[in-house]
């Protein structure tokens, strides 16, 4: 059985204890955030200020801002702040520490975890955080099903949660849940109020919750802006935080600004305070100068283009080989990222927990494409595009991020005969079209500080991202959501890795990294385990 280490006397001290804890991740990669400026050096020994609003830039409203529904970055930039955890995940170290959850025990097989609550922690209502609100948020994340689309993945195999006494729950699977720990760290299992519970989803996405964090829902304007403020009384920040008590800053508020340089435009005016979305060609203006820069690598499946293999085209493993093939990783960095970003290297980013280098298998060979495809069958027809059967290898990609990294692979696949067309829209229409199933290929990232998210994403057993029949590589994956050794969970992870990458399943693009640009009179903004940004910590130079 694993024990972890009781509340912490210093954040140091439960940084080293809870390495026991936390042997099923073996090597925790915290991806190594960087930054410049001013405000970054003087940061560390400024004294925070309490007070004041820090007005921060978002790109989209996904309509959601609900934790236990979110899945967009920028909504989770929201939810995160509302909600504490059973437990939180150190950024340096990647450790997992104390929260809400002081202590906790993990039988054998990882198939049962027994987690001690303290004593003192409140919802925003006054409500106790107890065992049995814990039981009632787990019971009601597994009820919501693919509406959790992270929480239902995180709980998989979920036997209940059984109330040992107020301040014990026990949480019960079905078969071993090495992942569930770290998940137990997420916003997605974030706690709410047992009222909440109660309400509809789409109540619920309209910011009618109550949390447990630093922060509560003030206003929700869709398409303008969430206004959050601190909860008073605050006094249970994580042994991943620097301090333990309310919030310093009194609001937060986010501004939905759809275009890149007028996010830029603003923060450089000074109508907002600080963005994660400043494109790489503006970032210069914002090193130095009176702003800083910080950067961390997300965890987690890298930025790539899905194959939906149901489809005609993308069942075709040549097409999903050469395509792979065919993409120059590293140009896409050079050319339109910044020289902090990473072209991908495996599926998984190399700050995720077990990652393993696999940038030999993502080599750029364009002849090596041009044989895959020409031994399939796939001719070169008059207009440059391949042709099989009286077919054009041609397909559409439907997204809503930054087009230019998909624009310079589009330039890369056409020299291999392969036309990609773009179609670049809002959110919620890219949502719409993909819920139909009639694509070739999805496109998007998914971060999280543990390397289940591989098997979540791609097993035929769980999200089955790829619409594809039980193959090999979906016992490597349900075999690593059992491993309770290390060393037997790392080998798993990079089996599947490389058999999803020489099938086609998985086509890595680039990985994401999050930036944060911001004025020098914000300080405190910091990363929390998952690259998510915390504001708990946050501060701004009294006006």
């Amino acid at each position: 059985m694993t024990t972890s280490p009781s509340r912490r006397a210093t954040r140091p001290a439960a940084a080293a204890a809870a390495l026991t804890t936390t042997a099923l991740l073996l090597t925790a990669c915290s991806g190594g955030s960087t930054g410049t400026g001013a405000a970054t050096d003087a940061a560390a020994s400024a004294e925070p200020v309490a007070g004041g609003d820090l007005r921060f830039a978002i790109t989209v409203d996904s309509r959601c801002i609900d934790p236990q529904q979110v899945g967009n970055n920028d909504a989770i930039a929201v939810a995160r702040q509302t909600v504490a955890s059973l437990t939180a995940q150190d950024p340096e170290s990647g450790e997992i520490v104390p929260w809400l959850a002081e202590s906790w025990e993990i039988d054998d097989d990882a198939s049962s975890y027994t987690f001690h609550l303290r004593d003192d922690a409140t919802y925003a209502d006054g409500t106790p955080v107890d065992a049995a609100s814990v039981k009632t948020n787990f019971d009601a994340i597994v009820a919501l099903g693919a509406t959790a689309s992270l929480g239902s993945q995180y709980l998989v195999g979920y036997e209940g949660t059984t109330v040992v006494d107020p301040l014990t729950v026990t949480v019960d699977f079905a078969a071993p849940s090495a992942q569930f720990l770290q998940a137990s760290s997420t916003f997605s299992l974030g706690l709410l109020s047992p009222a909440s519970a109660a309400l509809t989803p789409e109540e619920r996405c309209a910011g009618d919750y109550i949390g447990s964090g630093p922060f509560a829902v003030e206003s929700y304007t869709p398409d303008q802006e969430v206004v959050l403020t601190k909860v008073p009384g605050y006094a249970w920040g994580s042994a991943a935080d620097d301090h333990t008590g309310e919030a310093y800053l009194d609001t937060v508020t986010f501004q939905v600004i759809p275009e890149s340089s007028v996010r830029a435009g603003s923060l450089q005016s000074g109508q907002i305070d600080a963005t994660a979305a400043i494109a790489a060609v503006d970032q210069p203006q914002f090193d130095g100068n009176g702003f800083w820069l910080q950067q961390r690598a997300n965890p987690g499946v890298a930025y790539q283009l899905f194959p939906n293999e149901s489809s005609a085209l993308a069942s075709d493993e040549a097409v999903r080989v050469a395509i792979s093939k065919g993409i120059d990783r590293q140009q896409i960095v050079d050319t339109v990222l910044t020289e902090r970003d990473q072209a991908a290297t495996a599926v998984l980013s190399h700050s995720t927990p077990l990652y393993e280098s696999l940038a030999d298998d993502l080599a750029y060979d364009p002849d090596g494409a041009v044989e895959v495809l020409e031994d399939a069958g796939w001719e070169l027809g008059d207009d440059g595009i391949r042709e099989k059967d009286g077919r054009r290898l041609s397909t559409t990609v439907t997204f809503w991020q930054d087009p230019a990294p998909l624009e310079l692979v589009q330039q890369q696949l056409r020299q291999i005969g392969v036309d990609l067309q773009l179609q670049h829209v809002e959110i919620a229409e890219s949502t719409a079209i993909k819920a139909d199933g009639d694509f070739d290929f999805d496109y998007y990232n998914l971060t999280r500080s543990d390397p289940d998210v591989l098997r979540s994403v791609f097993s035929a057993n769980a999200r089955n991202v790829n619409k594809r029949t039980p193959s090999e590589v979906d016992d490597l994956l349900d075999r690593s959501a059992a491993a309770t050794d290390p060393a037997e969970r790392a080998e798993l992870v990079t089996q599947a890795s490389r058999l999803l990458i020489e099938q086609g399943h998985a086509i890595p693009v680039y990985e994401l990294s999050t930036t944060v640009a911001a004025a020098d009179r914000v300080h405190g903004l910091a990363f929390e385990g998952s690259s998510r940004i915390d504001f708990y910590d946050a501060w701004v130079d009294a006006s």
